[in-house]
């Protein structure tokens, strides 16, 4: 099922496993016949882990989302609830307990609370009345997901909003956790480097919790060399700026979640000839995306100028392959071209696929107002005009475009600007809260906070120097044959990505005025391991780096380390985790509050 997760340099299913092992062992603790009530939230990252048929195989008869009111009917023993540790989800469990019992139905009631037992939810219920109807209360400790051969996240959506505006470190703890299992599966890393307050913060908690557990550890060949852990605020540019790769333009257009898409579906309908007026489906079809697709493994990192020859290529190879049945004269030749069919077949409906989402995505690349957009991007990252009102955003204003357009263009320039001029601020606010309305206010107090639109405290702006130091604009980059990491956004090259291509050659000695301009300390750290656990590096053999964004990372980012895994004499090979795969719409998004109007 997820042969995918092993391709990589690190196998990921031996996680996935472990994960898979806890559940069934909290499973079969309940015994007799089961209901589950989910978290809706919790369905996506769960289905990586594990599919209906594992549930099933352990006596799940029902699933069915939280919701208020009754639980529906279900003939089953035990009801469990799955559920994140949040206080407004208690309630609805206590309603539901509640409606149960007011049946007199003989049924046990177990919660499961991912990734972590919270005594707050523990005291609601309590409140509530029915803590003491539950036989089970136990944790799933649901921390790092394998999403492919070399992709880790936790999915926790809020996990930037958290460390940056409300100063709860709970999701560094939980990474701090997640880093400690994969250390226990995986064995010790040796070296730790990071940039960022979080960074620091994730590797105190490590190393205070590898104390804690001395002398317990597994005796594992270490498989990671290194690992680097970033601050997404070190970098705010990258999230806001349009991401240009092939998997990055479908999360910005469809968004991406837990693997999958949903497309419209008039674009993958079959009309078969004499059927004109057949009615056209409404659901939207939903595709799963991962590198267990061998077309979309190659195709994915891609710019997305780069991906319709491509295409092209492919669906000439497949239409030969078909045509090969003519030649098949003898029963052996016959045979071997019948053992291919299904391969070729889905193969086939693979680039169907593709090409249709290729050309939803290119009706949208080719219009006006995606150029518009782009160009005024890619002044922002050169440096043109930063410091002053941008005469598009203020036609975007003025047309009323979605205000997450204006919010991301806005806060770009002010990062590329180190803040702007209280003038200029005062305008774009006034602006924004006349034409969408007073209740955003909270918002841009947000996007403040978060460092994301402020204004200049100093007269110097620092983002030219961190440009042209960190070769962040590289003119006359290649689409097609890429030779550097800035291809993913059409010249400008993650400023994230590039402090872990500088870390590796040649060092961050040599940027150490740089990193001094960038938010936060920039630290190393040794952990000892025990002897004889020391790697001996064969001749040629690539370091494994681990990769852990703290805030999120965007698919555009995951392609350039990918380019960089890649590269004939990099030397190191990146495993990217993250605390959520973000794009700057649900960035930005994360970040918006609006004003309740009063109730009277």
């Amino acid at each position: 099922m997820a042969a995918h997760l092993s391709y990589g340099r690190v196998n990921l299913n031996i996680l996935r496993e472990a994960a898979r092992k806890e559940l069934r062992e909290f499973l079969d603790k309940c015994a007799g016949s089961k209901a589950i009530v989910w978290d809706e939230y919790l369905t996506g990252p769960f289905g990586l882990i594990a599919q209906y048929s594992l549930l099933k195989e352990h006596e799940v008869e029902k699933m069915f989302t939280l919701k208020a009111g009754r639980l529906p009917a279900a003939d089953v023993k035990n009801i469990i609830f799955f559920v994140r540790p949040r206080l407004e989800l208690m309630d609805i469990i206590a309603e539901n307990v509640i409606g149960e019992d007011r049946q007199r139905s003989q049924r046990d009631f177990h919660i499961l609370f991912v990734p972590r037992r919270s005594l707050l939810c523990e005291q609601r219920l309590k409140e509530q009345g029915v803590l003491g109807s539950f036989i089970n209360i136990e944790e799933y400790i649901l921390d790092l997901i394998p999403y492919d051969g070399d992709l880790l996240s936790m999915e926790s959506e809020s996990a930037f909003r958290e460390c940056y505006l409300e100063n709860d470190q709970t999701s560094l703890y939980h990474t701090a956790k997640g880093l400690m299992t994969l250390q226990a599966l995986y064995g010790t890393i040796p070296q730790i480097f990071g940039k960022g307050e979080c960074a620091r913060h994730v590797a105190n908690m490590m190393l205070r919790m590898k104390r804690e557990f001395a002398g317990s550890q597994n005796q594992i060949l270490p498989v990671f060399d290194s690992l680097l852990l970033l601050d997404r605020n070190v970098d705010l540019l990258t999230p806001l700026a349009t991401q240009l790769t092939y998997e990055g333009l479908i999360d910005e257009v469809y968004s991406i979640t837990n693997g999958y898409v949903k497309l419209p579906p008039e674009k993958f309908t079959q009309k078969k000839q004499g059927e004109g007026g057949k009615d056209l489906p409404t659901e939207p079809k939903k595709l799963q995306l991962n590198s267990a697709e061998e077309l979309y493994a190659e195709i994915r990192d891609k710019n997305f100028n780069a991906v319709g020859s491509v295409l092209s290529k492919k669906a000439k190879i497949i239409s030969a392959a078909f045509e090969e049945r003519h030649n098949a004269k003898t029963v052996g030749e016959i045979k071997q071209f019948v053992s291919q069919l299904p391969h070729m077949q889905a193969a086939r409906s693979s680039l169907a696929n593709h090409t249709s989402i290729a050309e939803l995505i290119k009706d949208i690349t080719t219009s006006e107002s995606f150029f518009d957009n782009l160009t005024v991007e890619q002044e922002f990252m050169t440096g043109v005009d930063t410091d002053k009102v941008n005469s598009y955003i203020e036609d975007c204003i003025a047309q009323q475009d979605p205000l997450i357009k204006i919010l991301r263009l806005v806060c770009m320039q002010s990062v590329c600007n180190n803040g702007l001029k209280q003038k200029v601020l005062d305008y774009y606010k006034r602006e924004i809260l006349q034409t969408y309305g007073y209740e955003h206010i909270l918002t841009l107090s947000n996007l403040e906070k978060a460092g994301l639109l402020k204004p200049q405290t100093s007269t110097r702006n620092n983002y030219p120097t961190i440009r042209k130091t960190l070769k962040l604009w590289m003119e006359d980059i290649n689409e097609q044959n890429p030779n550097d990491i800035s291809y993913v956004y059409s010249g400008y090259a993650p400023l994230s990505v590039r402090l872990a291509q500088l870390l590796v050659r040649p060092g961050w000695r040599s940027i150490e005025e740089v990193l001094k301009m960038l938010p936060g300390p920039h630290f190393e750290e040794r952990q000892q391991l025990p002897s004889g656990l020391h790697k001996k590096r064969q001749q040629g053999e690539n370091r494994t780096t681990l990769v852990f964004f703290l805030g999120g990372v965007t698919y555009a980012e995951i392609a350039a380390l990918r380019f960089l895994s890649q590269m004939e004499d990099g030397g190191t090979e990146y495993v990217i985790a993250t605390t959520k795969l973000i794009n700057g719409t649900c960035w930005i998004k994360s970040l918006m509050d609006k004003l309740e109007a009063p109730p009277f």
